[in-house]
């Protein structure tokens, strides 16, 4: 059974895993729409918000060792409300996974593969989750353990490598719009932290569970250092962020990049790790989604769900008309879904059962 579970910086790396893929694509984008030049400062305080909200998590489960947010929503509502719990958290994985690799194939398609049916690209990726699913879930943690280093050490060297193109007066006016639109309406990036919504099911999937308060704060802290690195890039590197077709802001970014006479146009070698990423990123969703589903059927057959959820994804992934229509929900609708369905509702199944137990010992 110690073989199925996650160690301590497996666990940390799949939770950066769902903010690196993100910010690869419109992520660094939307925060300075929203918040411009007080984006960094924006997101000091909202990462000290997101820290807190992951230490809240920890002290809410500690009521409840081994077990995740499904487990708890039955012992609050019984077993039709968690499968309705575990329903409602599927389509919120299925769909933002879909959207956002809809988004990620139509960037390959407009800078490699413009003749191609956008069907064909997104299958590449489905044909490898599924492979991927078929194996146990630690060669993909173990992959991710590999790919995932090196793209924030890619990012780190973007970010240096870029310097002596950066503009620091571009972080004035510091409070960009205002007080208020920093620090009031500029609270909806607290969507940027994605990799909260997994941790509802990490703790009975530790391989050490006692080191759940490790991977919480110490995965949202390095969440935060990577995005305000990332947007910092582009704040300094550009003075307005670019809206063309392409896979996103920071791979414009890449194509500054040079290494004396023999190392330039190095564009390629970042989109190589974004693919590898992004491919540990669906299989880690999907596997998720499969845990939750299991949980709440009961099924028999495991290995058929697999293709099913990998035509799931494909089939919501085609669901868009166009490039627009996934754009706007990943850029508007998603930080709506984060903030209502994995803060509100998550953090309120935990709370009232940390009642009714309260209740329990009294009576």
């Amino acid at each position: 059974m110690s073989k199925s579970k996650i160690g301590t910086v497996e666990a940390i790396m799949l939770i950066l895993t769902i903010v690196v893929t993100h910010t690869i694509l419109s992520l660094p984008r939307d925060l300075l729409t929203a918040t411009k030049s007080a984006t960094i400062l924006n997101l000091i305080y909202v990462s000290i918000i997101a820290v807190l909200i992951a230490y809240l998590i920890f002290k809410l489960f500690k009521r409840f060792p081994g077990l995740d947010i499904i487990d708890i929503a039955k012992s609050v509502g019984g077993s039709t409300f968690q499968k309705i719990i575990g329903i409602i958290f599927i389509a919120y994985f299925l769909f933002s996974s879909s959207i956002l690799l809809r988004n990620f194939c139509e960037g390959l398609k407009t800078i490699y593969f413009p003749m191609t049916d956008i069907t064909f690209i997104i299958l590449v990726f489905i044909i490898a989750l599924c492979i991927a699913n078929r194996l146990s879930f630690n060669a993909t943690l173990k992959t991710n353990l590999l790919i995932l280093p090196l793209v924030l050490f890619s990012m780190v060297f973007l970010f240096f490598s870029n310097m002596n193109k950066f503009v620091p007066e571009r972080i004035f006016p510091i409070l960009g719009d205002g007080v208020f639109n920093t620090f009031v309406l500029g609270l909806t990036n607290i969507a940027s932290f994605g990799g909260i919504a997994y941790l509802y099911f990490l703790p009975p999937l530790l391989k050490n569970p006692e080191k759940f308060k490790k991977v919480a704060i110490i995965s949202i802290i390095l969440t935060a250092i990577y995005l305000i690195l990332c947007v910092s890039t582009l704040l300094f590197m550009f003075s307005f962020v670019i809206d063309a077709n392409e896979i996103s802001p920071l791979y414009n970014a890449t194509r500054y990049v040079e290494l004396g006479t023999f190392f330039q146009r190095l564009e390629s070698a970042f989109l190589l790790l974004w693919i590898l990423a992004f491919a540990c990123y669906l299989s880690i969703v999907c596997k998720f989604s499969m845990n939750i589903f299991e949980k709440i059927t009961n099924i028999e057959n495991k290995k058929a769900l697999v293709d099913v959820f990998g035509l799931l994804i494909l089939a919501i992934a085609l669901l868009p008309k166009n490039l627009a229509v996934s754009q706007y929900f990943e850029s508007s609708v998603y930080k709506y879904l984060f903030i209502g369905l994995v803060l509100a509702l998550g953090l309120g199944i935990l709370i009232v059962a940390n009642i009714a137990e309260r209740r329990k010992k009294v009576l």
